[in-house]
């Protein structure tokens, strides 16, 4: 759902640009005062299409550390790092590598935890 919604948003601030952008090259307006509306528009349209893609990024990276550390590995701030240089094709070598399993919640400390893990990686205590 929250793919789908930052979708929607990216594609009306292409169109909010696209639209501006047309509206600033028009050659037959003589009024210099729409161009420069036309090309303010353009320019928070590229704005928000950069902040919202940043965004993406950054809520990537919180679910790779967040699953990383719920899974029990150690390195999850290197797997952050990768995802963030390499971008897919880090996320897909993070997707591969991971310890695969299904998802329990510790009764201890109410963290998520591989069903199959002795000890819980976030309070250590065995179940």
């Amino acid at each position: 759902m929250l793919l789908r919604s930052f979708r929607a948003l990216l594609i009306g601030g292409t169109a909010l640009l696209c639209a501006a952008s047309s509206g600033a090259q028009n050659g037959n307006n003589p009024d210099p005062a729409a161009g420069c509306a036309a090309c303010g528009a353009c320019s928070g349209g590229l704005i928000f299409v950069i902040v919202a893609w940043i965004a993406l990024i950054i809520a990537l990276l919180v679910w790779v550390a967040r699953d990383a550390k719920a899974r029990g590995m150690d390195s999850a701030i290197l797997w952050m790092l990768l995802v963030m240089f390499v971008g897919p094709i880090g996320l897909v070598i993070y997707l591969l590598a991971r310890p695969q399993g299904n998802m329990i919640q510790c009764p201890n400390c109410g963290n998520q935890r591989l069903q199959a893990s002795t000890k819980c990686p976030h309070c250590g205590i065995g179940s």
